[in-house]
């Protein structure tokens, strides 16, 4: 039995629809579903209803594309927590493991881990020491960056997104301190640490990627593995001797061509050999 995790899937684009309904099926396997599996509730709806079927287990946790609402939504489309609230009851309507759910025990090679799927947000504190967090925004604007966020990300009740992002740093901190001492592996759309939010073509987007609250969960919490999507650069870096995963699949026009999408699911557990 094998961890595995993919995130960004974006489904609505065509090429991302059909290279979901390709993906290969694999019974045995847990497959972490990492955030931004689309916009609507029929993209996650979709992705959920082919894949399932496929492995013994999907977890998912919310990226910010999932909680987009567009301006000419009707009046009653859930936004904010009633949005995320309304995926969770997707989820679990299939058994889909999310963040609200008690976090699930994998047995596995190399031993059990306590799989922690989080939903985190971002508070715009991911900016130059120098930037003040009000600043933040314009500070990307600066060099033309901006995020849709901004318009179609309503944190209602939240008075805002970081105050959104502060509520559910404290209740997921709160839980894992409660959370049995088994070695973790913790999953958000969201980079936990600014150092990692790597962008070489728009290094300004960083303010919408993280909060610097979560900077040393790694440590604290005694993660193995920290799963993160959003910035559909994947590689895989180490910090403090834990590995981070950064397992987006993304855009058609930000993958090769002929690269099946099997081969961007990542296995997370057991620790895969390294690359030759």
């Amino acid at each position: 039995m094998k961890l595995l995790a993919i995130s960004d899937l974006h489904v609505g684009f065509p090429d991302n629809h059909a290279a979901v309904a390709s993906l290969g099926a694999r019974p045995d396997d847990w497959l972490v579903l990492g955030g931004d599996l689309g916009e609507t509730f029929e993209h996650v709806r979709f992705v959920l209803d082919t894949l399932a079927p496929r492995f013994r287990k999907l977890v998912w946790v919310p990226g910010n594309h999932e909680l987009y609402v567009p301006p000419h939504a009707p009046p009653g489309e859930p936004r904010g927590a009633a949005r995320y609230a309304r995926y969770v009851e997707l989820c679990r309507e299939r058994g889909v493991l999310t963040p609200e759910d008690p976090y699930p025990v994998w047995e596995g090679e190399g031993g059990a881990h306590l799989i922690v799927p989080m939903f985190l947000l971002y508070d715009y504190t991911f900016r130059p020491d120098d930037v003040p967090v009000s600043d933040a925004v314009a500070w990307a604007a600066e060099h033309g960056i901006a995020a849709a966020d901004e318009f179609l990300l309503d944190p209602a009740p939240f008075s805002s997104r970081q105050a959104w992002c502060h509520a559910r740093v404290a209740e997921t901190e709160a839980r894992l301190r409660a959370a049995p001492g088994l070695p973790k592996v913790l999953i958000n759309h969201f980079p936990l640490r600014q150092d990692l939010v790597f962008l070489p073509r728009v290094p300004r987007f960083s303010p919408w990627c993280g909060t610097r609250k979560t900077t040393d969960w790694h440590v604290q919490f005694d993660a193995r593995v920290v799963v993160q999507g959003h910035l559909h650069v994947r590689r895989t870096v180490h910090v403090d001797g834990v590995r981070f995963e950064e397992v987006s699949y993304g855009y058609p026009r930000e993958r090769r061509g002929d690269r099946p999408i099997d081969a961007y699911v990542k296995q997370i557990l057991p620790t895969p050999e390294p690359s030759p």
